[in-house]
């Protein structure tokens, strides 16, 4: 399927309507024409000649070599439209100071040059949907401005031109600064990679680097992919992909992601994934995905102009005609009131009620490095009430650490740790950065029995040191069993170290719990989550532990992944909910809730079935996600109340016969330009 990038886009009704009748096409079913976006998407074997004509019978029209010219073509469109409203409204205001003291012809030569400046366009838009009986905005446009003129109302026709000219440029910037809000988060995409190559250097484009290509980052450079440190060691900035904007530390080993930028030093990274599959093309491309999708509420607005614009029609003429005919009403003053119904009922509010909005909230989440990836599920994130957490890797660390020991003997740290040194078991792991900066002895004989622990020999005597099953040889004395009980009460796993003698002591370990997690539970139940639940496969007592800690609202322990299915199942029958979670056993119950959202650095198959993803991999910022998505749900009921009550207010002064023309198009305008500004508001929310 190509893509092209179309200016020109005059509204989302217009956009919609082109998309139709490229739709109409040979082979043209599948084309897309998004107006947040710009972007037309369609299959190969379409006429490209006729897609062109029915672009340009709008006005709009490809961008042959957008990435070039983009900006530039941009800037000329904006400068044309404010120097034609600039010249219309010049003579507006001469006409208006002139037709006091000149003749009243010159005053009217003048309005109808201010009409025909600022007006022309839909004009001609307007006269060819009339031909076609395709009725939209342009059309009732038209129509308003042939019976002004018809009936001498230059004044008024020329207002009314020069205000929708004003209000097409202020719809039109709107959106555009909510797409170009997006488009500032494209351009971090690299576009080169010096790979080394033979001993060589040589500049590439990105599309042609390969996994296990080698690349030199200089300091200030983007790393153009996701990899692995092979030489050097930096700080670099992740922001692009987690939103985190303190740098991290890497060093050889370490991964790195493709778009993230290195601070100082140079380093030689070896490509793990070309970059179309790495995490930031990934990104960018859902995030593109994203802005198309159209939400519920979206769905039915457009829908609902689509049978708008000839009801307003149909309202006009029964205003123009039923009280001349039925109570002797004066045609010219009823006619008038018509026209101004007919300006009254331009959609234009309604349509931009939710997309800027809904742009604007997923280009600001995903600046903070939140994937939402699509507009319904912005829209659903508002809506949730309760939240189901995994434990392990979402709300714990999801690795253990020595969370308290009891030394019988001065010597059990370092003969622990002397036995552990040579392990990567993660249990290891954690003995080892308990006893950091103690010197260790060499153990001269090891051996590991698995699920149970080691037998190590050090200075002539054996060691045991592991569960208690495998130091079920030693005797225990009363201390130690109320040690160990203790220890077995508050959900932790034990690891013991003793020869046939005695015990020399006892470590408690734990899944470490997240610094975040305790605020980050507070935090969602001021944005409105009434209830936190986590689901995890581990025992009784370490899941009221973590629950207990953090604050969890309730938990439900020993779990497998169907179970937890099942669980989300139960929830959702009263409760709109979300799963987080971040490995693969997740991925069903993420599947199965609301709104399933899955840690950045969890497997795959969690972050491609979820419809929300955190890259930062913590909590931290899904609070403010989850206010953002409901200060978007908000602003678009707002913007809907808005639009359709100033137009009520507005048709309601024809039943005394105080609508005017001018009074007609300054509530549309005002309400377009309202919609506009408060939509643009969720970009410039600071938290």
């Amino acid at each position: 399927m190509n893509e092209f990038k179309v200016k020109g886009l005059t509204c989302v009704n217009c956009t919609r309507e082109l998309q139709e009748e490229i739709q109409k096409l040979p082979q043209g079913d599948t084309a897309s024409l998004s107006y947040n976006t710009g972007k037309l998407r369609l299959e190969s074997d379409v006429d490209m000649n006729k897609v062109k004509k029915i672009l340009s019978s709008d006005g709009a029209f490809i961008e042959e070599d957008y990435e070039d010219g983009d900006n530039h073509t941009h800037d000329h469109g904006w400068n044309n439209w404010i120097l034609i409203l600039s010249s219309s409204t010049v003579f507006f205001i001469a006409a208006f100071i002139l037709e006091q003291w000149i003749n009243e012809y010159i005053s009217i030569g003048l309005f109808l040059a201010a009409t025909v400046l600022s007006g022309y366009q839909t004009f001609i838009k307007g006269l060819k949907n009339l031909i076609k009986f395709k009725f939209n905005i342009e059309t009732l446009m038209t129509i308003a401005l042939i019976g002004a003129l018809s009936i001498g109302e230059w004044k008024e026709g020329a207002l009314v031109a020069i205000l929708f000219g004003l209000n097409e440029y202020l719809e039109g910037l709107g959106m555009q600064k909510a797409r170009k809000s997006m488009e500032k988060l494209l351009e971090i995409a690299p576009k080169e990679a010096t790979v080394i190559e033979n001993g060589e250097e040589r500049i590439v484009k990105i599309s042609l680097l390969k996994e296990n290509d080698v690349v030199l980052v200089r300091s200030g450079e983007k790393i153009p992919s996701d990899g692995i440190v092979k030489e050097g060691k930096s700080s670099v900035n992740e922001a692009a992909i987690t939103g985190e904007s303190m740098p991290v530390e890497k060093s050889v080993t370490e991964p790195v992601y493709g778009g993230s930028i290195n601070n100082e030093g140079v380093l030689k990274v070896t490509i793990t994934k070309a970059y179309e599959d790495s995490s930031l093309a990934k990104i960018l491309h859902l995030v593109e995905e994203a802005q198309e999708t159209k939400t519920p509420t979206e769905l039915f607005i457009n829908k609902f102009a689509k049978y708008y614009t000839p009801l307003i029609m149909i309202i006009a003429a029964f205003v123009m005609f039923v009280p001349p005919l039925l109570f002797n009403g004066s045609w010219g003053d009823w006619f008038y009131q018509g026209l101004a119904v007919l300006i009254v009922g331009c959609p234009c509010a309604l349509v931009l009620a939710s997309p800027i909005a809904i742009v604007s909230g997923i280009t600001k989440n995903a600046r903070n490095g939140i994937l939402i990836k699509g507009g319904v599920f912005l829209e659903q994130l508002g809506k949730i009430s309760t939240i189901a957490f995994d434990k392990t890797g979402t709300l714990t660390k999801g690795e253990p650490y020595v969370e308290e020991y009891i030394a019988y003997d001065s010597r059990f740290l370092q003969l622990s740790a002397s036995i552990e040194k040579s392990s990567s078991h993660p249990i290891a792991k954690a003995v080892l950065r308990k006893a950091e900066g103690l010197s260790l002895i060499e153990p001269d004989e090891i051996n590991t029995i698995s699920g149970s622990g080691i037998v190590a020999k050090m200075n002539g005597d054996t060691y045991y040191l592991g569960n208690e099953a495998h130091v079920s040889k030693t005797t225990f004395d009363e201390i130690v069993k109320e040690d160990l009980k203790k220890y077995k009460d508050r959900g932790m796993t034990l690891v013991i170290l003793a020869n046939k003698e005695k015990i020399f002591g006892i470590m408690g370990i734990s899944d470490e719990i997240r610094e975040e997690s305790k605020e980050v539970i507070q935090r969602l139940s001021s944005v409105g989550i009434n209830q936190t639940i986590m689901l995890t496969g581990d025992h009784e007592s370490t899941a009221q532990k973590v629950a207990k800690k953090i604050g969890i609202t309730s938990y439900f322990a020993g779990l497998l992944p169907d179970e937890k299915v099942e669980k989300i199942k139960e929830i959702a029958q009263t409760h709109k909910v979300a799963m987080i979670g971040d490995g693969i056993n997740d991925a069903p119950a993420l599947v199965t809730a609301d709104l399933g959202i899955a840690m950045g650095k969890g497997t795959d198959s969690a972050i491609e079935t979820a419809d929300i993803v955190l890259m930062q991999n913590h909590l931290t910022k899904l609070p403010a996600a989850i206010k953002s998505a409901k200060k978007v749900n908000f602003i678009i009921k707002l913007n809907i109340t808005l639009a359709l009550g100033l137009k009520l207010i507005a048709l309601l002064l024809t039943i005394p016969g105080l609508l005017t023309l001018w009074i007609a198009i300054l509530s549309d305008m005002g309400a377009t330009i309202l919609v506009t500004l408060i939509s643009l508001t969720v970009l410039y929310d600071k938290e």
